[in-house]
């Protein structure tokens, strides 16, 4: 119903911010990536948004990338995850970390949500795998797996791996490559 909503930012939180788009202003619950990566107060934003109605509800998601949507329409397509939970997963990791755990079935990444214990998590990754099977190669699964396993024995968090890795170019295909890259990013973020 409402594709995207752009205007100058009134109210920044970590779970919502309050949009002004010509005199209006929209509440639009967001994920803690996207509110790290949020324009200041004051300033312009375009949000990808998701309209959540249900019996006395009227809630707006908002992304600000088209993929983090399509990601979170897939989540609440399931059955015992509602919006609040599927902000939760992606606020876990990235999109691509997050489709790269489900196609290699690791549900351990999705039980760090509030709420989602080892049942539900693999529910998601048994339904989602299918719908996201060909966004991804067996074959780039495996390397990123390697990458992550070397990264964990250097002493680092799976989903810390997770996340640096997704922020390596896509066409570094070499494993050692992806271990040095990431290892660059890490030692960025300490």
């Amino acid at each position: 119903m409402i594709g995207f909503i752009q205007g100058k930012i009134e109210t920044l939180t970590d779970k919502y911010i309050i949009t002004n788009v010509n005199g209006v202003g929209y509440k639009i619950f967001i994920t803690l990536s996207t509110f790290k990566n949020l324009p200041k107060k004051g300033e312009e934003v375009k949000l990808y948004t998701h309209l959540y109605v249900r019996e006395n509800i009227l809630d707006l998601y908002g992304f600000l990338k088209q993929e983090e949507l399509e990601f979170f329409e897939k989540l609440v397509s399931i059955s015992g995850i509602g919006p609040k939970g599927a902000l939760g997963v992606l606020s876990v990791a990235s999109v691509k970390s997050l489709k790269k755990a489900i196609s290699s079935g690791e549900s351990e990444i999705l039980t760090k949500v509030s709420g989602i214990g080892k049942k539900m998590a693999a529910k998601i990754v048994l339904e989602l795998k299918t719908k996201i099977e060909g966004d991804f190669t067996e074959e780039t699964a495996s390397f990123d797996n390697e990458a992550i396993d070397a990264l964990v024995a250097l002493g680092y968090k799976a989903n810390e791996a997770r996340e640096a890795l997704s922020k390596i170019p896509e066409d570094t295909e070499d494993i050692g490559d992806k271990v040095r890259q990431a290892l660059k990013l890490l030692g960025k973020n300490n």
